[in-house]
């Protein structure tokens, strides 16, 4: 059964896509970046970015019934890979125990030249 999740973001309609896909035991969280409402979060500050982008996440996991702890995977696009340390630093600060897989790129630009960072993540429910 597939349950999708909505933001309510005027974005979802126009381009075609879900927050988030669950099918099973199994939830896709679609690239999030720093941003409330219009209004970017913590603009021009990797770690501040990366932080809120992963409470905002944690927020759609507990909404559909998972955990940190049900994250095998984390996609991680930066603006400038220079930074990959402060964006890894709150990455750890969430995932330090438990360790998905996870890639970090460098990309030449999101959505918004404010978003520094943006993130992904796929969460697998154990049997």
């Amino acid at each position: 059964m597939r349950v999708n999740y909505s933001s309510g973001a005027k974005w979802e309609d126009i381009v075609g896509y879900s927050r988030a896909v669950q099918i099973g035991n199994t939830l896709e969280i679609s690239g999030t970046v720093a941003t409330e409402g219009s209004d970017v979060v913590a603009k021009g500050d990797f770690y501040g970015q990366t932080r809120y982008i992963l409470e905002k996440i944690e927020k759609v996991l507990k909404q559909a019934g998972f955990e940190f702890k049900d994250v095998v995977r984390t996609r991680i696009y930066v603006t400038d890979i220079s930074f990959w340390d402060v964006v890894g630093k709150a990455h750890g600060e969430f995932f330090s125990k438990i360790k998905p897989v996870t890639s970090m790129v460098e990309v030449s630009g999101l959505i918004d030249q404010d978003y520094l960072v943006e993130i992904e993540v796929t969460a697998v429910k154990e049997n």
